[in-house]
């Protein structure tokens, strides 16, 4: 029996986590190599992003300030 706690907790299909097997599901849909390969690489990189402690939203906002860069320039448009 769970307990209410655990309701935060994110779903999980034996150790791989839930964002991971809509590309299974595809591959089971439509078995091809190439979904496969795909189903694999993606199962991968949710798991490295798992190991380094990231969720998806994280990853992409950290991501977006990686590529933004360090400085930000932000000017009123009153002052332009």
């Amino acid at each position: 029996m769970a307990h209410w706690r655990d309701s935060a907790r994110n779903v999980r299909f034996w150790f791989v986590d839930y964002r991971a097997t809509f590309p299974l599901l595809f591959f089971l849909l439509h078995i091809r190599l190439w979904t496969f390969v795909f189903a694999i690489l993606t199962t991968l990189f949710f798991a490295l992003l798992e190991r380094y402690g990231f969720t998806v939203a994280v990853f992409l906002r950290w991501l977006r300030a990686y590529i933004a860069g360090p400085r930000k320039i932000a000017h009123p448009w009153w002052k332009r």
